[in-house]
């Protein structure tokens, strides 16, 4: 039974009562394991270039950006940067003092070489009076930390990694917020020198990305001779889900007040589908390099675009085609080929359709948003990968599937999870206008049974969560899809503080 203040609380985060209902319907019934016809690997569904094909997209992509195309680089940042210093809170609330685990002392023997090492000697002088070799020589490891990720210095363990100094060149250090401000002048550049990103952000913290940004924009622009267009978003309240007991009731605080939580990056595909583009690029705020490793990085970003494009042309050219039903069945079957060989579409009952409901699934099969995911190979980061998978319609296509997506009862899902070749690194390019360049409604394409159901903690008790199908998961579920072999050094996340000590951070 909802209360009125239930009711006030609903209609102030814009969900409706029959939302909150499906909801508690999913806890109750689950999501279903997706079937998985196979792992895509180099030759059944995953590209690999040559030099010669990859300077080929290269070149579409300049030529594309040159007749004029709206693009986008849309950067999630709104995550905190808590659990890339979980290490170093566990080391806090330890009850030593000095650092004792493989990864504490990493941490304390890199220290000089990450780039807050100034702020953070700075901000112990300010605390304790001494700087991080007198702390450390007198023991005092803690205090250390304390000053890099508490209220007491830094802050850094509730700030997002956005706002972070990742990279030190030189004497210059750089957030990755100044990170994606330079690709994007680097490969998303429009005919009129215009750069357009999209930062997704909290609301406590979208203030101090709007500092940063201005404080920098001027320099970054006169550097690379661009101008930026930068705008913010947050997640929509509306995107939020309730949280349930393990019986799945409802949960109220201490208040008596329902309480709902972030839906997961899956809730980010409304931010998306407010994007005015022709072309948007999407990439997670850690996975930046410093400029001087960033080589490989803008290639293959203006490889994978190149890609969209020629895809992109060819679906407008055949479902041009397919509308005027001037055409012959030749085209049709080369069509067909193009499904299966490019898109890796298939649907065993094409042959027993009748030539009109054979067109009709053809042209609905092509008009559908369009992206060209980069793939790595995998080296043991945790983490979605590419598949071939079933849909609910009886065809299969090219997936990105998370491992709690699998039936893990399934020896053949599991031989499937071990057996994968390549890694999703989320690296993506979109296409979201259709062929007359009306804007896809994105809504449209989630599949709403890949959502994932986590337990959480809150206040002592466990409580069940429910997050919504994945933003490059099933909320892309229902698009055209175009896996593409990249270099692993495109692939540069930053889960821990210590992975900044890597030698791809270390510029």
């Amino acid at each position: 039974m909802l209360t009125q203040e239930d009711l006030k609380l609903l209609k102030k985060k814009g969900i409706t009562p029959e939302t909150l209902e499906a909801q508690i319907n999913r806890f109750k019934s689950g999501f279903p394991f997706l079937k998985v016809k196979s792992v895509a690997t180099v030759g059944n569904g995953i590209m690999r270039l040559s030099d010669e094909s990859a300077n080929h997209y290269i070149d579409l992509w300049n030529a594309r950006l040159s007749e004029g195309c709206k693009v986008v680089k849309f950067v999630p940042a709104s995550g905190a940067a808590s659990r890339m210093f979980k290490n170093l809170f566990e080391f806090i609330s330890s009850g030593r003092q000095t650092p004792e685990t493989d990864f504490e002392k990493k941490f304390f023997e890199g220290i000089k070489n990450f780039a807050f090492y100034e702020s953070l000697d700075k901000a112990c002088i300010n605390k304790h009076g001494q700087d991080i070799d007198a702390l450390m020589q007198a023991g005092r490891h803690v205090d250390i930390v304390k000053c890099l990720i508490t209220k007491d210095g830094l802050d850094y363990g509730s700030l997002p990694k956005g706002l972070l100094l990742f990279h030190k060149t030189g004497n210059v250090v750089h957030t990755p917020v100044e990170e994606h401000l330079e690709e994007g002048a680097q490969y998303a550049k429009d005919k009129d020198s215009v750069v357009n990103i999209h930062f997704t952000v909290s609301p406590e913290h979208r203030e101090k990305f709007k500092e940063l940004i201005d404080a920098k924009l001027a320099s970054v622009e006169k550097e690379w001779n661009v101008r930026y267009d930068i705008s913010m978003s947050e997640q929509k309240a509306s995107t939020d889900t309730v949280a349930v007991t393990l019986d799945n009731v409802p949960y109220r605080d201490e208040n008596g007040e329902l309480v709902f939580r972030p839906a997961g990056h899956g809730a980010l595909i409304e931010n998306l589908n407010d994007i005015d583009a022709d072309v948007v690029f999407i990439k997670n705020i850690d996975n930046v390099v410093p400029r001087t490793l960033r080589d490989t990085t803008v290639k293959y970003k203006q490889v994978i675009g190149g890609i969209l494009i020629e895809v992109q042309k060819k679906i407008s050219e055949y479902v041009t085609m397919l509308e005027s039903g001037n055409y012959t069945m030749e085209q049709v079957r080369e069509i067909i080929a193009f499904m299966h060989n490019v898109l890796c579409t298939r649907y065993d009952e094409t042959k027993q359709l009748e030539d009109s409901e054979l067109v009709i699934y053809l042209l609905k099969k092509l008009h559908r948003p369009i992206r060209v995911c980069g793939v790595v190979k995998n080296d043991g980061e945790p983490g979605g990968g590419p598949y071939i998978a079933y849909n609910s319609d009886g065809t299969s296509s090219p997936q990105i599937m998370e491992s709690a997506q699998f039936d893990k009862n399934n020896p053949e899902s599991v031989s499937m999870i071990k057996n994968g070749s390549h890694f999703n690194p989320v690296d993506l390019v979109c296409y979201i206008k259709d062929v007359d360049g009306t804007h896809f409604d994105l809504k449209r394409y989630v599949d709403h049974n890949t959502g994932l159901i986590s337990e959480k903690s809150k206040s002592g008790v466990t409580i069940k969560a429910l997050e919504l199908p994945g933003l490059w998961n099933g909320s892309m579920s229902d698009w055209n899809t175009v896996f593409v072999e990249v270099p692993i050094e495109t692939f540069n996340p930053v889960k821990t503080v210590n992975d900044l000590l890597r030698p791809q951070h270390q510029g």
